[in-house]
């Protein structure tokens, strides 16, 4: 009796690669494209945003100084009034430009420990970019920032 070549089963340790080669490039190459991740970006931005800028307002108060924040469309900077940087935070560079609305607070203006604007109220900031939008309001006398609806 003769008998039937026995079948290979199973994928030979060459096909095993080539799978494990072209997931890895598509998970390295193509699926960050298919992502989008613009609006992790952008509220990663205002989530700092808001922590250094409350902890400027902190830091004004505590060393009686006058510090300044500048809004513009590429992002923040923040100095003494009398001179000297404190840092900026720039908008994630895909999606700059992220800031509508420009203009200025100063934290403890005149070492009062009240809060000014540019506007002489409320100052709205709205990091956008692509389909993301939130807009940060600034309370004029407080200094306060929070995120509106």
């Amino acid at each position: 009796m003769t008998r039937a070549p026995r079948s290979a089963a199973g994928f030979t340790l060459i096909e095993l690669i080539l799978v494990i080669v072209i997931t890895a490039a598509l998970a390295v190459f193509a699926i960050p494209k298919m992502v989008d991740t613009t609006q992790w970006r952008l509220r990663s931005f205002g989530d700092d945003l808001m922590g250094r800028h409350q902890a400027l307002l902190r830091q004004a108060l505590q060393q009686r100084r006058p510090i300044v924040a500048t809004f513009s469309s590429t992002g923040v900077s923040w100095a003494y009034a009398s001179g000297g940087s404190l840092g900026t935070l720039s908008c994630p560079p895909t999606e700059s430009p992220c800031i509508s609305g420009s203009g200025t607070v100063t934290f403890n203006s005149a070492n009062s420990g009240a809060t000014t604007t540019s506007t002489g109220g409320a100052l709205t900031v709205t990091v956008a970019s692509g389909s993301y939008s939130q807009a940060y309001r600034i309370e004029a006398d407080t200094g306060l920032i929070y995120p509106t609806p």
